[in-house]
């Protein structure tokens, strides 16, 4: 059962999209009542930085982070690359991201899949240059992401968002320095590798999340299901609900910290 203590941080939702932005008191009153306190927002196109800029400085908001999605890489442009260099240059505390690779289509034009290449490399150049963690969106990309990432020589790791792949992944990932990111998939009963990985991975490697507005459960998901993501993982591992939260909250510092 839930207790008065244990406080969450979602490590990952995109608060500026417009199903969240425009009723955020709303939201974040309710993920407050869910025992979810504190939020990183990261973003995907162009287009939201500003909105995400703006929250800047809100005692909830942990962390921002700038950044083009795989499915947004045309946006990549030089223009907009020196704009996030910027941004990292007048901001210490930014994050990079959301920013990877996405293979999930197989039938991928040949082109499309090398600018999502081009865009994630040019993005974690930046991020080492200025020393930040990066928000990691990887589908069916691990080997190519760490490919790039040891290409980068990118020392400064991150959190390997809505985690889906094998413990052998996650290893790899986390000798790179990241943190995996345990989000909503886990409300799905099939989800088995999301669940072998919320109970085996090392404590000191995990994060909550919820992607909302995106995934679990659909058209209904915000900040506050991070509770329930927290009480699964709990279970899985036999612990309470404030042990896990003063890991994850250990975890965060470390990573935002160091």
């Amino acid at each position: 059962m839930p207790t008065n203590f244990a406080m969450f941080t979602d490590t990952h939702t995109h608060l500026t999209h417009p199903a969240l932005f425009f009723r955020l008191p709303q939201i974040i009153a309710q993920a407050r009542a869910a025992q979810v306190s504190q939020f990183i927002v990261p973003t995907a196109e162009h287009a939201d930085w500003a909105h995400a800029l703006a929250l800047l400085g809100q005692p909830e908001i942990r962390a921002i982070a700038l950044g083009i999605h795989p499915w947004h890489a045309e946006q990549a442009s030089d223009s907009v690359l020196h704009e996030l260099a910027q941004h990292l240059a007048q901001q210490p505390a930014l994050l990079v991201g959301e920013i990877g690779l996405d293979f999930y289509d197989k039938t991928e034009p040949p082109a499309r899949r090398a600018a999502q290449i081009q865009a994630f490399q040019a993005q974690l150049a930046l991020a080492q240059q200025y020393r930040r963690p990066i928000i990691l969106h990887n589908l069916r990309a691990t080997a190519a992401i760490v490919q790039a990432i040891q290409s980068a020589k990118f020392t400064q790791g991150g959190i390997a968002h809505a985690f889906s792949g094998s413990l052998e992944e996650a290893q790899l990932l986390i000798r790179h320095g990241f943190k995996i990111g345990i989000g909503s998939l886990l409300l799905n009963p099939r989800a088995k590798k999301a669940r072998i990985a919320a109970q085996q991975l090392p404590l000191d490697t995990l994060l909550l999340e919820t992607d909302s507005p995106f995934g679990q459960p659909e058209k209904q998901n915000t900040p506050a299901n991070v509770l329930r993501v927290a009480q699964i993982v709990a279970e899985l591992r036999g612990m309470t609900l404030d042990e896990l939260a003063g890991a994850c909250e250990q975890n965060l510092v470390g990573l935002l910290e160091r």
